[in-house]
């Protein structure tokens, strides 16, 4: 019996692979194009100090805040915007002063921040995050976490222009 070149199997795996590349190129784009801003949270502003530092890290770190930071719209990723971060840690409360720290976005829109282990307030464990800038709307997030355990937090902010 001879053996066909293509197999059912084979045709699927292209027929994936010639969607999948028709959904990168032309769809995306034209979604990325409606990215909808990110909306305050409630909660978000609590304990904020304005114009907290920018730092290498806040206290002796051990856990990770990070997340990107978006133009609403075409979804660019933004860079050299500035986000504050604070939360109640192993180390303080989130309306201590040296709880507050903020960080920069690189190249790619990334921010990256090191802190100490967030801790539950008020039974859940959360971080607080801002961008507050002025070159887009403020957006306070206040994010929690699944398991006061985790070594990790993301935040994603999609801005407006001010």
């Amino acid at each position: 019996m001879p053996t066909d070149l293509f197999t059912r199997r084979t045709l699927l795996a292209a027929g994936g692979a010639v969607a999948a590349s028709c959904v990168s190129g032309l769809l995306v784009p034209a979604r990325a194009q409606g990215l909808a801003p990110t909306r305050s949270m409630r909660g978000g502003s609590n304990n904020y100090i304005p114009n907290a530092p920018i730092v290498e890290r806040i206290g002796g770190g051990g856990f990770w805040m990070t997340g990107t930071v978006r133009r609403a719209g075409d979804g660019a990723p933004l860079a050299g915007q500035r986000i504050q971060i604070w939360a109640h840690t192993t180390e303080g409360y989130e309306s201590d002063p040296h709880s507050h720290g903020a960080t920069l976005t690189d190249e790619n829109g990334v921010f990256r921040l090191e802190m100490p282990q967030i801790v539950p307030a008020f039974g859940q464990p959360h971080g607080h995050l801002a961008y507050d800038s002025g070159d887009f709307e403020t957006v306070f997030l206040r994010p929690v976490m699944r398991s006061s355990k985790d070594k990790s937090l993301e935040a994603h902010f999609v801005l407006t222009p001010a």
